[in-house]
């Protein structure tokens, strides 16, 4: 990325705000800077008034190499870091926290969301004819560290079909090799949300 990736994030943040899906100063949002570090959204920060000293450089082992004074990484770097590890394309990583997202949680059988099999779904790379395609979903941990211990246990030697996970009553996370796909993958699964949420109040099987 030739561009500062900060200004980049900055207004992604502010797009994701206007959708709803940033409120207060929930959410977080990276990119990489090289092979070994990436910048992500400082804690406690509204994402509606983002600059770049609202980031934190941090490395894949969790260390921070660059910091504005008084600015902490969000307390969910390590589940970037994780990611980041496991799927070697994923350059840019989104947080949010929607209605539909936390909703769908209810909705997942032993980990699994049934993703509704939409034409949609090429978007993120499932170009099958009405495939059956599981987004993982995990506990959502108190200790953030033990979120990413789970997402590192299930993603080892297989990251998911889809560029996704959900955190059960907590979040959505999408990524993608820039920041056009992965704003792309964040909009399809809030879709998918969106469609599975209307289904179940009009009561259609999916």
């Amino acid at each position: 990325m030739q561009d500062d990736p900060r200004t980049h994030l900055a207004l992604a943040a502010r797009d994701f705000y206007a959708r709803g899906w940033m409120l207060g100063t929930a959410g977080n949002l990276s990119a990489r800077s090289d092979t070994d570090t990436f910048w992500i959204t400082a804690s406690g920060r509204p994402k509606d008034r983002l600059d770049a000293g609202d980031f934190v450089l941090v490395d894949l082992r969790g260390q921070v190499v660059q910091a504005p004074p008084g600015r902490q990484p969000s307390a969910e770097a390590a589940i970037h870091e994780t990611i980041y590890r496991h799927v070697p394309d994923a350059r840019v990583i989104f947080h949010v926290h929607s209605i539909e997202a936390n909703l769908c949680g209810h909705f997942a059988r032993q980990g699994r969301l049934r993703l509704p099999p939409l034409e949609m779904l090429k978007g993120l790379g499932v170009p099958d004819a009405e495939p059956q395609v599981d987004l993982p979903v995990f506990a959502n941990h108190l200790n953030v560290a033990r979120i990413a211990e789970d997402m590192d246990r299930e993603f080892t030697g297989a990251p998911p079909r889809v560029p996704g996970a959900l955190i059960h009553l907590h979040g959505v996370t999408a990524w993608g090799p820039d920041f056009l796909a992965a704003r792309h993958h964040l909009e399809l699964l809030e879709y998918c949300f969106r469609y599975l949420v209307q289904a179940k109040i009009l009561a259609i099987g999916v």
